[in-house]
């Protein structure tokens, strides 16, 4: 068995990470939706996107968050110097389950982190759900921190974001989302490793919304890799849960 990675390597790792993430050459995102991106690191090397809903409350993805694991929260400062700020707790919804997110198969994929003190350097997302109706072709953006070349986790650590659309029949459970200019036939823009966790946002009348999670990503025609097609858990299920969790934790959060 190799040993466990330590937090602090991971930060050097991503550190020194060209500005890439997301593949697809996406854009980055310092501003705006890509103020709120979080970067989240485990104590066994792993490392995942999430966005901050309230100064010290991060949304994450279920799978990115595992028992008995110790995480924090990297922000970096005005020189790009990572600054490691503590988790206080974390809590995974219930009706969540690793076997499905595993199948690429629905599931209550969501996860909250509290910090033990305020993220200074990022802007809290406005959380929401979907507009109804919910068809193929809807435009959402993918945000996250996540690598841009499969395997070489040193190509991750900037934020980025994707412009794409929902694809099949998108619903409660899941939207499926892929590159328009690809529709997931060839290599486009998606997720990628580190991105699971990133927010999904819908641009409404107020302005962008996060409404969903990454959950995770295929390369094209569904085959291993990235670029292909990108799954996203929509909070209409779990909206209540991440307002209640908020409240038992003392941070009650606003919104519709």
């Amino acid at each position: 068995m190799k040993p466990l990675l330590p937090i602090t390597a991971v930060v050097t790792l991503l550190a020194a990470a060209p500005a890439l993430a997301i593949v697809g050459n996406a854009p980055a995102s310092n501003e705006g939706i890509g103020r709120s991106v979080v970067t989240i690191v485990g104590s066994r090397g792993n490392f995942c996107s999430g966005a901050l809903i309230a100064p010290k409350l991060v949304l994450t993805a279920g799978h990115c968050v595992q028992p008995g694991l110790d995480y924090r929260i990297v922000e970096y400062d005005r020189d790009r110097k990572p600054v490691l700020k503590t988790v206080r707790r974390a809590a995974v919804h219930p009706g969540f389950s690793m076997q499905s997110i595993l199948a690429h198969r629905a599931t209550a994929d969501v996860a909250l982190l509290e910090l033990e003190a305020p993220a200074k350097e990022r802007a809290p997302a406005a959380l929401g759900v979907p507009q109804a109706p919910l068809a193929a072709g809807n435009a959402f953006t993918v945000a996250g921190i996540g690598v841009a070349l499969p395997g070489d986790g040193r190509s991750g650590g900037v934020v980025r974001a994707a412009p794409l659309v929902a694809t099949g029949k998108p619903g409660t459970l899941q939207i499926r989302l892929v590159d328009p200019a690809t529709q997931g036939a060839k290599p486009g823009l998606g997720g990628c490793t580190g991105d699971s966790g990133g927010p999904a946002f819908e641009t409404q009348a107020q302005g962008p919304v996060l409404i969903g999670v990454i959950s995770w990503s295929t390369g094209p025609n569904l085959g291993d890799g990235c670029g292909g097609m990108t799954g996203i858990t929509p909070l209409t299920l779990y909206r209540d849960w991440i307002m209640q969790t908020a409240r038992q934790w003392g941070m009650p959060l606003g919104g519709n």
